[in-house]
């Protein structure tokens, strides 16, 4: 089995040059869906000085099984997964000199599972990080004392109540984790809406998006 299998993915492009960006996100797709599928998210925003990335998944998934799976029961998937987006903020940094506190990290279902979990395993100030429909990884009483600072990260956690994939404990577990590491976090529940992306999760994004001002 290939141990690093998302290596090597494609990786597309929306918006500025992250040189000259103001700030660059990193867009992650949820399972089954495609890196052109949350960049879509971009045109909806609107907000024309950001730069957004979106890595591509190998077979549009991050890892194989549930979320709330084992953490052995996907890798080596999971693990190349975060790999991949540390590449990305590693690289920014390399290539740009753009450190976290220009780099937020976005995310629907699995593609916020992901997001989350490498934001808290890799605490830092990011200019902010936005979950939808999701939560951090691993089975009923996965360890969380991750190392590291959030440092007043503005946080974001939008989930359908009840939602089909992610038990909204597990949402509220992400919430107070975030908290205790010293993230600001706002999560909202939306009572019966379906496994999907609703307007005012839209607005609460862009309206981070569009107040975030940081130094180049």
């Amino acid at each position: 089995m290939n141990s690093d299998p998302h290596r090597g993915q494609a990786i597309l492009r929306r918006g500025p040059d992250p040189a000259t960006a103001r700030l660059t996100i990193l867009c992650v797709h949820g399972r089954g869906a495609s890196a052109a599928d949350i960049l879509a998210l971009a045109d909806e925003f609107g907000v024309r000085d950001v730069a957004y990335l979106a890595p591509e998944a190998a077979g549009r998934t991050w890892y194989p099984s549930s979320f709330l799976a084992p953490m052995s029961d996907n890798e080596p998937f999971l693990s190349s997964a975060l790999g991949v987006l540390d590449r990305i903020v590693h690289d920014l940094w390399q290539d740009h000199q753009i450190g976290p506190e220009r780099v937020g990290l976005l995310g629907f279902s699995q593609g916020a599972c992901l997001s989350l979990e490498y934001a808290a395993r890799h605490a830092r100030r990011y200019v902010a990080v936005v979950g939808l429909s999701g939560g951090l990884i691993g089975p009923p009483g996965t360890p969380r004392e991750y190392a590291g600072a959030m440092d007043g990260t503005p946080v974001f956690l939008g989930t359908s109540d009840p939602d089909p994939h992610v038990p909204y404990a597990r949402v509220v577990e992400t919430k107070e984790v975030f908290a205790k590491m010293g993230a600001t976090v706002d999560l909202r529940p939306y009572p019966g809406m379906p496994h999907t992306i609703n307007e005012d999760e839209l607005e609460a994004a862009r309206a981070l998006l569009q107040r975030l001002n940081v130094e180049r």
